[in-house]
């Protein structure tokens, strides 16, 4: 049965679009990735892991999705991947700027070469991505779509990760003025930000760590971690043409984070 036929009716339809997602390959990103995959696009994911760690993240690549090695932090990197995927895939409809670090430590202790590390990927990388997919679409004189992961500590305080709250403030702002500057020109900007998500570091200190545990449940209204699905369903989404009318937009999804402190 192919992927179309396993459709459920009422799914979002991302058939016939080309998508790029960088950090593909973490956590969150291979969950992203093959919901954006099982919804009918044709996704590339772009990651600094080898292609033999990729295929370790992902088991095995489904169809539809590539994969291509590629540090977001350097231009011509970014521009031959994008190029390669024009080129095998044609033009490229969404380019969703996901990758990112996260680093945990108190702001008095926090290094610098490790703020430059964080800063490198979350703040230039999605610069560059952003950049150089928009640059694209308007050398071709095409709509575009463009998708930033910011989360809900961009503007609510957590302890021991500053910098990375600082990083996502940024991000929004990078989309703002990229949603400002190109939207006469049919290109899109929007941000996604999820909550404590069940993936990556969130859920290990979750497991590990009992007084990261108590805080974390204080912070979420809901009560529980997010769902991973919850963070690909909003990333399809807004994929879609059922965001066609957004720009500019943060899309809050956190189950409630937003609201901390809680009462």
């Amino acid at each position: 049965m192919t992927v179309a036929a396993q459709r459920r009716p009422g799914m979002i339809d991302l058939a016939g679009k080309s998508i790029v997602i960088s950090g593909g390959a973490g956590a969150l990103g291979v969950a992203i990735c093959r919901h954006l995959v099982e919804l009918g696009a044709r996704v590339t994911a772009f990651d600094i892991a080898t292609a033999d760690e990729a295929a370790t993240a992902f088991g095995q690549l489904p169809a539809g999705l590539s994969y291509a090695q590629c540090d977001v932090s350097i231009p011509e990197d970014v521009q031959a991947s994008l190029q390669n995927v024009a080129d095998a895939q044609g033009p490229i409809d969404v380019v969703c700027c996901h990758a990112g670090l996260v680093d945990v430590s108190r702001v008095q202790l926090y290094d610098l070469k490790r703020f430059d590390a964080l800063m490198n990927v979350n703040v230039r990388g999605t610069f560059v991505l952003a950049k150089e997919a928009a640059s694209r679409w308007l050398t071709d004189e095409r709509k575009g779509n463009l998708i930033f992961t910011s989360s809900w500590v961009h503007q609510v305080p957590w302890p021991e990760i500053t910098p990375y709250a600082a990083s996502k403030a940024a991000v929004n702002a990078l989309m703002r003025g990229f949603a400002k500057e190109l939207a006469a020109n049919g290109i899109r900007a929007n941000s996604i930000a999820p909550g404590i998500v069940a993936a990556g570091m969130a859920l290990k200190s979750w497991n590990e760590n009992d007084d990261y545990r108590r805080r974390a449940s204080v912070a979420i209204p809901l009560g529980e971690l997010q769902p991973v699905q919850s963070v690909a369903d909003a990333m399809a989404f807004l994929c879609s043409d059922l965001s066609s009318y957004m720009t500019g937009s943060v899309l809050t999804v956190d189950g409630g984070c937003s609201l901390f402190p809680a009462i």
